[in-house]
């Protein structure tokens, strides 16, 4: 019976040992594995990160339209004043002070972005996402709640912090759990959101703004939000390719039981003296080790994010890519702004603002589809993606700039619907680019580094520079044409991008374990049809 027992307890470990080494095996195959979230499917997760970002972005269109809408308060010289209306009327604000409001998110945006896309390397990227859209809900409420300007400047700057890990990490989720061949596809209807959610901010500011309080606005954008941001916690954390799930906690738990196994058997052979003699030494030490292991992963995680940007600064098609991006996004960034402006000046429509957002909600969601839809069909590479970019892009330009010769508003209008058609195919393709052209484990950061570059160069600072050049000019179609006409250097530069060397390195990294030891857990999509493959063989 003792020897029978011994074998037993010598077997039992051995099993336990067996099994736990197939379960990881079983969760990389991509077969059921209790590891993956059963509610969640490929379609579920688009369409509530679709969700959230119309939300993050009628977040971006009510805050501006908050800004056209708004006036300061005023005073006649026999004394009367006015109350004003809006954030301005409300807290008296010059212009300046609110155009701040209106771009303060970008602030907490460009700082956090890259900040979230190296975490995502040592920390769940869904987790991240879950903590991202509660500082943002946490922060449009306290936009609600501000009570003078510096208050709301600030809260707007954790607007844009809470958006960046969304903007991050939310692509490379979906690259992941598309169809082969949609992958494009389902990038534009992602991106597609964008125009959409700023058309409808922007009436959903208006709206609620002049019916009740601009507070409101903020109100029930969080309320919208709290949801999705609870969904980060409560639901089991999905893996993002590239990525093996953290076991910290399992391995300190680990940790934690060897120790305690190996006191009890200390006590048990009389050497408890021997630990309450070194007690005081031990937690000391362990203290000490414990500071040196928070700086050594703070240094770490600066080092690993040093390599990556210096691997995606050599990567010609990434370089290419990129500098297309924000010779475009200067144009579009520009005419969202001054758009309507020039369209009443040049044309003298009466309600400019309306019609340029019809243009704009209409031509970007069909643009934006197409644009996805017909890479697709040619087939989703980089070196296609790059024809699709360059010619899209031209023939946009020849339609925008065009239209702004005519003297017709009509003729206007028509052509300039036209060329907004082309311009807006570009949304699927150029994040097709980012997401495919570098390693797996690196796209949080090449979407991080492409917003970043995006705004700083691009959309930040072409406002106030066509500002300057109508002051010195004077004339809102000259300075529409000069806008116009770069986009003929985006072309340019997302031409030479057809002949540069490219690899598809999502494509390229399909093994189980990549070379930097990471997992590359099977997407829903995979897991899915393992799923039904194996059923089926049953």
């Amino acid at each position: 019976m003792v020897i029978q027992d011994e074998a037993e307890k010598k077997k039992k470990p051995s099993e336990e040992a067996k099994s736990s080494a197939e379960t990881p095996m079983a969760s990389s195959s991509g077969a059921a594995s209790p590891a993956t979230p059963s509610w969640f499917t490929p379609r579920r997760l688009l369409i509530i990160f679709c969700v959230i970002n119309l939300l993050n972005y009628v977040d971006r269109g009510a805050i501006a339209s908050n800004g056209v809408n708004g006036s300061r308060r005023t005073c006649t010289k026999s004394g009367t004043c006015s109350s004003g209306s809006g954030i301005q009327g409300d807290f008296n604000l010059n212009n300046f002070q609110d155009g701040i409001l209106s771009s303060a998110f970008m602030v907490g945006l460009l700082i956090a972005s890259p900040i979230f896309a190296s975490l995502a390397e040592s920390l769940n990227p869904f987790r991240l996402i879950g903590a991202g859209l509660s500082v943002w809900t946490i922060a449009v409420t306290g936009c609600g709640l501000s009570f003078e300007f510096w208050s709301i400047t600030i809260c707007r700057m954790l607007v844009g912090v809470g958006e960046a890990s969304f903007i991050s990490l939310a692509a490379p989720f979906i690259d992941d759990n598309a169809p082969t061949a949609q992958k494009t596809a389902w990038l534009a209807i992602f991106y597609m959101c964008i125009p959409t959610g700023y058309a409808l901010g922007y009436v959903y500011g208006g709206l609620v703004g002049d019916h009740f309080n601009w507070r409101f606005a903020f109100f029930g954008e969080a309320i919208l939000m709290l949801p999705f941001a609870v969904l980060g916690f409560v639901m089991k954390p999905l893996q993002m390719k590239g990525f093996s799930p953290t076991d910290s906690k399992k391995a300190l738990t680990a940790v934690e039981t060897t120790v305690s196994q190996v006191q009890d058997s200390d006590v048990s052979n009389g050497k408890l003296e021997t630990f309450s003699g070194e007690e005081q030494f031990r937690r000391r030490s362990s203290h000490e080790s414990s500071e040196l292991t928070v700086v050594s992963k703070i240094r770490n995680q600066f080092l690993r994010f040093a390599k990556d940007m210096k691997v995606l600064l050599v990567d010609k098609v990434y370089i290419v890519n990129v500098l297309g991006y924000i010779a475009y996004n200067f144009v579009i960034g520009a005419y969202s702004y001054w758009g309507p402006k020039a369209g009443y000046n040049i044309y003298h429509m009466t309600n400019a603002d309306m019609i340029f957002g019809g243009i704009t909600i209409v031509c970007g969601i069909l643009g934006t589809l197409a644009g996805g839809f017909v890479l697709d069909f040619m087939t989703n590479s980089i070196s296609n993606a790059f024809k699709l970019l360059s010619a899209t892009t031209f023939i946009g330009a020849v339609f925008c700039f065009s239209a702004f010769c005519f003297k017709s508003l009509y003729g206007f209008l028509a052509f300039f619907a036209i060329g907004e058609l082309f311009v807006f195919a570009t949304q699927g393709p150029v994040n097709f680019i980012c997401l495919h052209c570098v390693a797996p484990n690196m796209r949080p950061l090449s979407m991080a580094i492409s917003t970043v570059s995006i705004h700083i160069f691009g959309d930040v600072p072409s406002s106030p520079l066509v500002g300057v050049l109508q002051d010195n000019i004077n004339n809102w179609r000259k300075t529409a044409l000069i806008l116009t006409s770069i986009l003929f250097p985006a072309a340019g530069i997302w031409f030479i991008g057809i002949f540069l060397k490219s690899v598809d390195r999502f494509k390229d990294s399909e093994n189980p374990v990549n070379p930097g030891g990471r997992s590359n857990t099977t997407p829903l999509l995979e897991g899915n049809l393992a799923e039904t493959k194996s059923s089926a063989e049953a």
